[in-house]
């Protein structure tokens, strides 16, 4: 009986020391595990957020147009016989520009100049008679009454005489009609007639513009009635928001527009601006006044939905996380965005890494 109990002991013991081990075995795969598991921080690097001085601007939608623009019609009628300039053409003052068939009206003047040639005629004999008969008068051989109608006759043919060449000189003026000339240096514009064509003194035919001084037309709405005035700065940009120049509001309507509730304010093209023409459509940002804002780099901007975020280097637990925050942002000034809401000054803003950051991710922040 006690050898039985011996050999039971002598069981009992290994099986302990084998549950202990086994406990122990477990308990260090669970640490390895819990070691395994926890992320380490991944570097990122990161700028705090500060105060600069930032434009508040709007943007509007504005049209190029020249301070001279010519709609060239016709003051006679007649067929179109010449068109010597295309569209996009480059003009003198005073350049021929088209022909309107002129036969008619070079046949009235030569009929006038052929009946005005027969009054000057007229009137230098009627000049000359005058003096004869003054001087027979003198002499006494001719009576007051021939003299007098000698006069008579002599002021009427000099009244019929200068009426004439009165006359002459509109129909050459007419003439002069008949040739379409520039009335100043500028760019030919669309060409809608063609030769051969009938056109009357309504008929549109193409427009000369000057392209070098031109203004930008803004319609500001009347809310902003009492901040806009002459002296603010404007940004004429393109679609793409890339600058194309800068100016300055130097004019203001008195009035409203009554149709689009606005005041139209103009600004200046600055000579030697690239891009711009007479009618073309572009934006024109006014900038009101400059107040410090908080900024952020464009890269550190990502938008999801829409809504643009930033991530920044939040502290947890004693090291730091990456924490994603919405912002309302302005519009770019440079390479940076103004933010309006969100950020708050000395935020930690990452700007590397973003497309690998998700919330709460353990980040080690670098200068």
């Amino acid at each position: 009986m006690s050898e039985i109990k011996a050999s039971n002991s002598y069981l009992v013991l290994p099986l302990i020391v084998c549950a202990s081990f086994s406990l122990l075995l477990s308990g260090c795969k669970h640490e390895a595990k819990a070691a395994a598991a926890a992320p380490q921080a991944m570097p990122v690097k990161v700028s705090p957020v500060t105060l600069s001085p930032v434009p508040i601007s709007d943007t509007y939608v504005s049209t190029v147009k020249g301070r001279r623009s010519a709609t060239m019609q016709p003051q006679v009628e007649g067929n179109l016989t010449r068109i010597l300039v295309k569209s996009g053409d480059i003009v003198k003052p005073g350049q021929l520009l088209m022909q309107i068939d002129p036969l008619k009206q070079a046949a009235t003047v030569q009929s006038q100049q052929g009946t005005q040639a027969q009054k000057k005629a007229l009137y230098d004999y009627n000049k000359i008679q005058v003096e004869r008969q003054r001087k027979l008068f003198d002499a006494g051989v001719v009576s007051r009454d021939a003299f007098d109608q000698a006069i008579q006759a002599y002021e009427n043919s000099k009244a019929d005489y200068e009426a004439n060449t009165a006359l002459t000189d509109t129909q050459n003026q007419q003439l002069a009609y008949y040739q379409i000339r520039a009335p100043f240096a500028g760019v030919v514009g669309d060409i809608p007639v063609h030769v051969g064509d009938y056109v009357s003194t309504s008929t549109v035919l193409t427009t000369v513009d000057d392209n070098v001084q031109l203004e930008a037309y803004i319609y500001i709405p009347t809310e902003r009635a009492t901040q806009v005035r002459t002296g603010l700065d404007v940004e004429v940009i393109d679609t793409d928001g890339k600058i194309l120049t800068k100016s300055k509001i130097n004019f203001l309507s008195p009035q409203v527009d009554n149709g689009l509730q606005s005041i139209l304010a103009k600004a200046p093209i600055p000579q030697g601006a690239k891009g711009l023409r007479t009618q073309q459509v572009v934006k024109a940002r006014v900038t009101w006044n400059t107040n410090p804002a908080p900024v952020v780099p464009v890269l550190a901007v990502t938008r999801v939905g829409g809504q643009a975020f930033v991530f920044v280097a939040a502290q947890k637990d004693g090291g730091f996380a990456a924490h994603q925050v919405p912002v309302t942002l302005g519009e770019t000034v440079g390479n940076s965005y103004p933010v309006l809401q969100g950020l708050h000054p000395g935020d930690k803003v990452i700007l590397s890494g973003l497309q690998f950051l998700q919330e709460g991710a353990p980040v080690q922040p670098m200068g």
